[in-house]
């Protein structure tokens, strides 16, 4: 076919091929960097976790088993941790809005509704000053220094069959039959057993949400909102004296985690940033 290029012609095809470029990489850039701003992930949340859990029986050495256990659960606690704070910054962000007398948008309505289910909260009114701080008092991190001293505490220092075969650091129970692993000393007439665990990352996440949601957990859930009116650090020796229910030890066993809390030195490995 013979084609009888004009200036015109010329000039117009010119435009069309800058166009198609323009749309065949320009237009991808920006659903990537939108998709990226609304992931609201950072470098940080990009590092790989531990995954396989270390035979932490086979290390002699007392010290050392101690500093690889830490080692080992931090970072996980801490990736949790970093999830809840994110959350905990937009809830804050909207009582502020509230606060101006301002009205929210649709996403921050959705954005409440779910945290609301996500932690376990119900009210006629999600918007209202006095829902949001209830939801502030859940929505909020637990320090390293507590999970680290009851991760240690509950799994024998991850040397316990819950820990090595369930990925269970925090002996959490579970009731449907086949749900976990069954203790050998269950007492005759009980049914339940210790859950297991896909991984690591999801007994972190159960524990943490499961001492930010319980009833039995309100008084830690208010000490940490004092501290956090008072502007003073959230720590593990002061959320502990609301683990009387945690254990049927009660305040003894609030006293075992306080004493390793401070023997192990772990208010040092609290993230205060979050």
């Amino acid at each position: 076919m013979n084609i009888s290029w004009t200036p015109r012609k010329a000039a117009t095809a010119y435009c069309l091929i800058i166009l198609g470029f323009f749309l065949g990489f320009f237009i991808p850039l920006i659903f990537l960097v939108e998709e990226e701003k609304d992931s609201d992930l950072t470098q940080d949340d990009l590092v790989t976790l531990p995954e396989e859990v270390p035979d932490f029986a086979s290390i002699e050495d007392v010290r050392l088993k101690k500093q690889m256990f830490f080692d080992y659960i931090e970072p996980y606690v801490d990736a949790v941790n970093k999830d809840i704070i994110r959350q905990r910054e937009r809830v804050l962000m909207i009582r502020s809005a509230l606060r101006a007398g301002e009205a929210l948008t649709d996403s921050d309505h959705r954005y409440i509704s779910t945290l609301a289910e996500q932690y376990e909260l119900e009210a006629e009114d999600y918007t209202s000053s006095e829902f949001i701080n209830v939801l502030l008092r859940r929505v909020d991190k637990i320090p390293a220094s507590l999970a680290l001293a009851q991760a240690a505490n509950e799994s024998a220092w991850g040397t316990s069959r819950f820990a090595q075969d369930g990925n269970n650091f925090f002996g959490q129970w579970c009731y449907t039959d086949g749900c976990g692993i069954v203790p050998s000393r269950r007492r005759e007439g009980t049914s339940h057993e210790v859950r297991r665990y896909e991984n690591v990352r999801d007994s972190v996440e159960a524990y943490i949400h499961n001492l930010n949601t319980f009833p039995s957990y309100q008084m830690l859930r208010r000490i940490r909102q004092q501290l956090r009116r008072q502007e003073r650090p959230v720590d593990g020796i002061s959320l502990a004296d609301g683990l009387e229910s945690y254990s049927s030890r009660g305040h003894d066993y609030i006293d075992e985690v306080q004493r390793m809390i401070f023997s192990n030195n772990l208010l040092t490995r609290d993230n205060h940033a979050l």
